[in-house]
Parts: C-alpha cells; sequence; structure tokens
C-alpha cells in the first residue's frame, strides 16, 4: 500500500462552519504537491484534517493508516508522530540550542535512550546540511537556516508525510528555493510532501502536482496560469 491520504467525500467544518465539500484527495508515498488557493480558501482548514485537528463527520479519511472519521483523541498524538508538520514562523524555542530543540520534541514522542537520540540528531541535521550547527542558537542561524532546522524537527519520526504551511513566506527568493529543493529531496526518499503557498514563482521553478482550494471545493489536479 502506498496510499498515505485518502480522502473520499469529505466536508470540512470549521465551528460548524462549512469550508470545503466533497473533497476528494489521494496522496501517494513520495509524493510531492503543491496546495494553493486564496487566503480563506479552506488550505489550512484541509491540513487540520489531515492532522486530526478538523474532525471528518461526512465521507470517508484515512491518514497515514488512521480512519480520520473514528479517531480516538488519545491516538492523535501517534498519528501526529507519523506527519511531520513545518510552520512558516518557525517556532523554535528561543533559549535552546538546535539540539535542545530536537532533544525537546524526541522526549516529548517518547524517545528515551540516549545513544538513539544522539544518532537520530546528527542524522537529521545531516539531511538539511546543518551537523555542523548542533550547538548554536536559533538567533545565531539565518532564516533559512531556521527552517532547515524545523525540517530537520519534523523528521525525527521517520514521518510518512511531510505538511509545510508557507515554509517560505519568511523567506528571501534564493533561500526559498534551496529549502523548497530540501523538500523535494525528501520526498524523492520515499516521504510525501504538501507544500501550501502563495508563492506562484517557486511553484513555477519546481512544476509538480498542484492541488486547489477553491469555491469551497478541493481542485485535485489544478493548473495556473
Amino acid at each position: 500500500m502506498n496510499s498515505i491520504i485518502n480522502l473520499r467525500s469529505v466536508d470540512v467544518y470549521q465551528q460548524k462552519h462549512l469550508v470545503l465539500t466533497n473533497v476528494n484527495l489521494h496522496i501517494d508515498k513520495g509524493d510531492f504537491v503543491w496546495l494553493i488557493g486564496q487566503t480563506g480558501s479552506g488550505k489550512s482548514s484541509l491540513l487540520k484534517v489531515l492532522y486530526g485537528d478538523v474532525p471528518v463527520s461526512t465521507g470517508d479519511g484515512i491518514a497515514c493508516g488512521y480512519d480520520l472519521n473514528n479517531i480516538k483523541p488519545k491516538d492523535i498524538p501517534f498519528l501526529r508522530r507519523k506527519l511531520g508538520i513545518v510552520f512558516q514562523d518557525f517556532q523554535l524555542l528561543i533559549d535552546r540550542s538546535v539540539e535542545e530543540n530536537l532533544l525537546f520534541v524526541m522526549k516529548a514522542t517518547g524517545w528515551k535512550d540516549k545513544k538513539l537520540i544522539a544518532d537520530k540528531t546528527l542524522d537529521v541535521l545531516e539531511k538539511v546540511g546543518l551537523r555542523s550547527k548542533l550547538k548554536k542558537m536559533p538567533h545565531e542561524l539565518s532564516g533559512g537556516e531556521q527552517q532547515r532546522v524545523v525540517i530537520a524537527r519534523a523528521l525525527l519520526n521517520d514521518p510518512e508525510i511531510i505538511l509545510a504551511d508557507e515554509p517560505t513566506g519568511n523567506l528571501d527568493p534564493d533561500t526559498s528555493e534551496e529549502i523548497v529543493l530540501l523538500l523535494k529531496q525528501i520526498s524523492q526518499m520515499g516521504t510525501a510532501v504538501i507544500v501550501a503557498t502563495h508563492d506562484y514563482h517557486i511553484i513555477r521553478t519546481f512544476p509538480s502536482r498542484i492541488i486547489k482550494c477553491e469555491n469551497g471545493k478541493v481542485l485535485e489536479d489544478a493548473t495556473i496560469v
């Protein structure tokens, strides 16, 4: 089974307000997908469905092997371990080093063996090209380096998919391209990636499948002009 995400005829509500209707979405292992749409079109709500923050009450939803219709609250943290989430504003702990930021997440998700923790820390930093920044504090890093740390953090639990919400929103164009290239490489290693963005230039630079939220619908294979 290569299917990571499968939504069929799902209606998406935010506090009883219907945001998206009859959503059909299929994401396979290693897919790289752009998610576009105007502010308020439902992009963030769709991502929240995938990580269990917005419940599925109509249609059928599967994410990383979990049934989104019937997932129990106690299982949501386990679903989220199979999802790496990358935010626009980094959300790093500013009073801790890169290493301590990663350690915080690993301890919170049940890692105990010190050698495995140390090995995994170096492994994910190697993947994002920041092994030498292990002891640096966030304020000592550039915006692009901070976003790389966030991506490293998202990789800690070997997720099946990374959800990146405007990951280049605070970065200059060259750094944005570096971050997207890194996410592309991650998808080529088998981890599916969904990138929500308003940056059409970056989409044109790295053409891939496009999903669009528009007028309460999700268009599975959209195009941009």
